[in-house]
Formats: structure tokens, sequence, C-alpha cells
């Protein structure tokens, strides 16, 4: 990427000191890749766009009260900000007014974390680097630039960034700068409840969600958007776990694959476990009905959260199906009914089995047995789906129009119901699904006209 921004350096002059910053710039020095290139620079955004487009570039015109523009680099989208100070933040989100035509460190000075406040010159020279963010990178330190009282006075989306970038990094947060989100929690509250799942999301795919989650729960951030999990923490659990529920939860979103729905279930799946907690005469802890409580409270979560339906459908799924545990004593029939439970709720075989295993591993005992019988129960699971059984009313060799004419009947309740009693059938014998096996099954089961 760098020869197209040398290009765009060329087309904007040497005046211009155009430089790289932001995430780019920390990334860049981590060796992590990015896809993002945020430049800054000394020109007014009026003067950008000339150039720009003299130099035959498509210049667009996305913020110019702020003072962006944005640059086609090669069918990329590059932001491009004149140099500026922020006015007063007076909605806990976002400046009153800008000042562009300030000097690189200014615009630095305005930006959250040290990691976040470095710069890159296109053109070439050293690392731009005011206020020691490359010796915090080294140290794996998450430190506020300036006051972090201000900082996140100024923007209450920056106490959850800090919470995400360790997660992301794997970084500790500086005692001051840790210190300061607890009381700055009312901005925090001010927050769009779709920028705080973007940015939970992201915490909780990063490299380390159990550490975001920590400090989540250590700050109060998590009681202001997820107070129903609380009472996971020091939750204890029975003789099958060797965590407590909040610690199971951190260790499951630790192993599952990084990918939304698997980590927002992880999360979530043990959620309504302290409701459900009930010791019984034996002693033993028992959870009767959490699923249940489990999937209500992911459903509030998630709807106040405004999650997309896809998302909120996969991590449901996940949810209602977490406690179901195929074992070697099940018919092949019991199996295919579970496949299609799964289809149905529109989950696929694959991410509840790589849920599965975390949830298995995040309980902290011995594996080899447990991890074997998953093992041996997903390849016939994988067997039989491989075969494509009738799993669906749709997959019938008979369709309804077959069945009303065989009927003589109109469409109505009695249709769906001997469908079903149908799939029903060939899912226990899927070789009863033939237009001649189906149609003596329904002479047999239809209802008087």
């Amino acid at each position: 990427m760098w020869a197209p921004l040398l290009r765009l350096q060329e087309a904007l002059g040497p005046e211009a000191e155009l430089v790289v910053v932001g995430g780019a710039v920390r990334d860049e020095l981590l060796g992590r890749p990015h896809a993002d290139w945020d430049l800054a620079t000394k020109l007014l955004p009026k003067a950008v766009m000339d150039r720009a487009r003299a130099a035959g570039l498509k210049a667009i015109p996305t913020g110019l009260q702020h003072g962006t523009v944005t640059v086609l680099l090669e069918d990329r989208p590059v932001e491009i900000t004149t140099f500026r100070s922020d006015g007063d933040y007076l909605d806990g989100r976002h400046p009153e007014s800008v000042q562009l035509g300030v000097s690189l460190e200014e615009d630095l000075s305005r930006r959250d974390f040290t990691i976040n406040a470095m710069a890159l010159p296109v053109a070439g020279g050293g690392l731009v680097d005011p206020f020691g963010g490359q010796a915090d990178l080294e140290a794996r330190t998450l430190r506020a630039v300036g006051d972090p009282l201000q900082r996140f006075a100024e923007d209450g989306l920056r106490t959850l960034r800090a919470c995400r970038f360790a997660a992301q990094l794997g970084f500790e947060v500086e005692a001051t700068t840790l210190a300061a989100i607890p009381r700055r929690l009312e901005v925090a509250r001010k927050v769009a409840a779709e920028r705080v799942l973007t940015e939970l999301t992201k915490l909780l795919c990063g490299a380390e969600p159990q550490r975001g989650l920590e400090l989540l729960a250590r700050t109060g951030l998590l009681d202001l958007w997820m107070p129903e999990l609380r009472p996971m923490i020091g939750c204890g659990q029975n003789r099958h776990h060797r965590h407590d529920v909040w610690n199971h939860t951190l260790e499951v979103a630790r192993l599952v694959p990084a990918e939304p729905g698997l980590r927002w279930a992880a999360l979530l799946h043990d959620a309504g476990k302290p409701a459900a907690r009930d010791v019984g005469e034996d002693g033993e802890v028992r959870f009767h009905g959490h699923e249940g409580r489990s999937l209500a409270l992911a459903e509030a979560i998630l709807d106040r959260l405004k999650a997309a339906h896809a998302l909120r459908r996969e991590v449901l799924a996940l949810v209602c199906h977490h406690g179901t545990h195929p074992s070697a004593d099940w018919s092949d029939a019991a199996c295919r009914r579970f496949l299609r439970r799964l289809g149905e709720d529109g989950l696929n075989l694959a991410s509840w089995a790589a849920f599965r295993l975390a949830d298995q591993r995040g309980k902290g005992l011995e594996l080899a047995a447990r991890e074997r019988e998953h093992t041996a129960i997903l390849a016939r699971l994988e067997s039989l789906a491989a075969s494509a059984p009738p799993l669906a009313v749709k997959a019938l060799a008979l369709d309804g129009a077959a069945l009303m004419a065989l009927a003589g009947r109109r469409g109505g309740p009695w249709l769906g119901e001997l469908q079903r009693e149908l799939l029903e059938a060939v899912i226990e014998d899927p070789s009863l699904n033939t237009p001649e096996a189906l149609v003596a099954l329904a002479k047999r089961r239809l209802p008087p006209a």
C-alpha cells in the first residue's frame, strides 16, 4: 500500500506533510495486518480535493465539517483529514466544533491512547511520537493521552475501547487510565447501543476476550449494558466444573473460534445459571432449566444492543442447544431429529460442534474421555448429515400439491399436520421417502374430509 500512498504524496505536494495516523501506525509497528489507512495532512480539505483531482484521482467530500476528504487509491477509499483540534464535547461523543490548520502534534494530542497517537510521514522520516506511544507498545501498555478523566469525559466510547484494545492486543491498561473508567460511566452511558455492540463484538473476537471481559466487570461497564451477567461472578458450580459460572464463561469465550456468533454465545450461554442454581438435599448443586433462562436473558441483551437478525438468530440457537449432549446410545433417528432441530434454528453442525467442544474444555476438568466421546458423536452426526436425509417438509418426495390432489381437498391445517407426520416417519426411516411409500402412508393418515 505504500506505493499508492507515495503517489498520493506526490500529487498533493511536499508542503502537504502527509502522514499515516492512528491504528495503521500502531499495527505497522506491531507487525499486525490491517485494512484501513487513515491519513492526515497540513492542507485544507479544498486543497486536498483540488490537487487529488488534478492528478486524476477521485476525491469525495465525505466529512468537510470535520476536515475529511476520501480519496480512492487503486479503488480503495482512504480518508485524509486536515490537522485539527476539537472543541468542547457536550454530548459525550462528538466535538461541537473543530479547528483546522493546527500543528501535527496538536492533532495527535486529541486522540484517545498513546499507541494511537503516533504518525508516520509518507515521504519518509522518523516516527512522530510526542506522547510515548512506541514505548507503551513495547511495554504492552494502554495509556490515555494526557489526562484520562478528560479523554473519557470527551467521548464515552473510549472507556469501552480501552477494554477492547486490551482484549485485541493482550495489553495491560495503565493504572491511572484504568482508575478513570469507573468515574466516567455517566458519559459511557450516552453511547448508542449500535456502537456498543460493535465494540463489544470486537472485544469478544479479540485474541484475549477474557481480558476484556474482566475489565468490563472490574470497571462497571458490564453493569451499564449487561447487568444480567453480574450474578455469574462468584456463582459456584458442581463437581462437573472447576470454575465458577463467570470464569467458566471466560474460558469458553477464550477457547471457542473467534467468530461473532460463537463468542457472543460463549458469553451468554450460562447467564441463566445463577437464577436456576439449587442445592439438593444431597448437597449437589444443580441448574435445572438454566438453558431456558439463559435464552431469555440472551434475547433481552441482544435486543437491547440492537443486534442484527443474523447474529441474534445464531447466538440464540447456540444458547438453546448448548445443553443438548448426543451420546452413543442415541438411535440414528434421534440423531436425525437433532440435525433437524439445528436446521430449523438456522444453525449448522460445525458451529454447534465447535461451541460444544469449547464448552466441555471450559469446564477445566480431565478431557481425554470427553473429547473422545465428542469426536465419535460428531463423526456419526457428520456421516448422517452427509447422506442428506430428509430433515424438512420441503425434502419430502411428495409436495403439498400432490398431497392435496391425493386427498381431493384444498389446503388447510390438515395439510401441515399430515406433512409433519410424514416427515417424522421418514426421519425414522429415510427409505420411506419415495412417492409410492408416502402415498401409502398418506392414505392411512389422511383425516376424513
